[in-house]
């Protein structure tokens, strides 16, 4: 069977919050799109209190950033940034053009072409979050994105120096210093001085996933990344201050992060709540995590490893971290999550930063559908044909002629028909 401990707020307080942030997302983009920078300029005042007589960094202002870090911040960026290329590169290989003759004088193929352009959203209003310029920026150059430009907000009154030489070292064309849903709509749909772009990636709050949303379809995106969400799937192998530590360790991200302790362990549920209280006590982030885990915590018993992974795939979660005893037994079961932890050694934080895995990954159930930020997010797999013969012509013109009658599509069908008339005898 499976209990709710500890459930989190109704989705009808969901539902309400989710309301507002669409009706706002939607003026800004209303306004953006008809006035321009103009409107940009205002929205970067009004929300971030920016208004600078150019958005765009200069070179001399980024090199001025990078020389301001000290030298193990750098190498740290790099060391990442590294980690990161890696993995996206074998994943870039593992994508392969195919060309294959289907029918005696048929061929057909698919390519692999990289968008052209692409916007890099890095989140910078409560945390400079340096790690998100890594996860896009970095990928989009390994998948060979021709353009790429880079948006964070500002962080106590200015560019924050670590993101600017994140996005820099990391490859980016063009670096900007605005934030939320201004930005978003400023790289989809440019501006006087701004050359939109084809394609909307990165993370962001829920106000910067509706911009995404709503853009979708005059842009590609790369997915709805919302507020962070965790899952420890854990057994009674795993103690409640390692349970702890791994939940709020997430839930500091924003106060409507969820947190969830999905367990087998009586022990475990019970040991928690106070696990978690004894780390509010000196968290220096407890203020926001104390109200992500009131309003969007949980705790849930299982009584059998089946009904713990039926509950994961239910939540679907964009972390799923496992402390159990044998940690392949999920990684060879669950279909829906983001991103999966496997054991104690490692944990959400490592994927955040520096692992090499990408930490823009899919929220609100969608998961389900899709999986994260990856090489391939970047690609266009577009496909070709090719004839080669006039037999090949004339024996697919005739099926198609016949397939083309059947729908009622008589242009089709002269088409096919066509090809059958010019290039052999129809091929019964």
């Amino acid at each position: 069977m499976i209990r709710q401990i500890k459930s989190g707020q109704p989705a009808a307080v969901k539902a309400e919050n989710s309301l507002q942030v669409r009706q706002t997302v939607e003026k800004v983009l209303g306004d953006i799109g008809a006035h321009g920078e103009q409107a940009v300029r205002e929205y970067s005042a009004k929300f971030d209190n920016w208004s600078p007589p150019s958005f765009r960094l200069t070179t001399a202002e980024i090199e001025e950033c990078v020389r301001s870090l000290p030298r193990q911040v750098v190498a740290d960026v790099q060391f990442a940034q590294q980690q990161i290329r890696n993995f996206a590169l074998a994943q870039r290989a593992a994508l392969r053009d195919v060309e294959v003759q289907t029918l005696p004088g048929v061929v057909l193929g698919h390519k692999n072409i990289p968008v052209n352009s692409v916007g890099c959203y890095v989140p910078g209003g409560r945390y400079p979050m340096v790690a998100s310029a890594h996860m896009s920026v970095v990928t989009a150059k390994a998948a060979g994105v021709k353009r790429i430009i880079a948006a964070a907000p500002p962080f106590g009154g200015k560019p924050h120096p670590a993101i600017v030489a994140a996005m820099h070292l990391g490859g980016a064309d063009e670096i900007y210093a605005f934030g939320g849903i201004q930005a978003v709509a400023a790289m989809a749909l440019g501006t006087e001085s701004i050359q939109p772009v084809d394609m909307i990636v990165g993370p962001g709050n829920a106000y910067v996933a509706e911009a995404k949303r709503q853009l979708f379809g005059r842009v590609g995106i790369d997915l709805l990344a919302g507020p962070t969400e965790t899952l420890i799937i854990a057994d009674d192998s795993c103690d409640a201050e390692m349970a702890a530590v791994d939940l709020i360790g997430q839930a500091e991200h924003g106060p409507g992060s969820p947190a969830v302790l999905l367990t087998n362990s009586e022990r475990l549920a019970a040991e928690l709540p106070d696990a978690v209280e004894k780390l509010l006590g000196w968290l220096p982030t407890a203020d926001i995590a104390r109200v992500a885990w009131r309003n969007c915590g949980e705790i849930i018993v299982c009584d059998t490893l089946e009904e713990m992974v039926q509950e994961a795939d239910r939540i679907a979660s964009e972390h799923v971290q496992v402390l159990t005893r044998d940690p392949d037994y999920f990684l060879e079961r669950l279909s829906n999550f983001g991103a999966l932890f496997l054991g104690a050694r490692t944990n959400v934080a490592y994927g955040d930063k520096v692992i090499g895995t990408n930490h823009t990954l899919p929220t609100m159930k969608a998961a389900r559908y899709t999986g994260g930020l990856w090489v391939g997010k970047f690609i266009k797999t577009c496909t070709y044909q090719r004839v080669l013969t006039d037999e090949a012509a004339a024996l697919v013109g005739s099926f198609c002629s016949r397939l083309c009658e059947l729908e009622g599509f008589s242009g089709h069908k002269e088409q096919a028909d066509l090809r059958v008339r010019r290039y052999g005898r129809k091929v019964a």
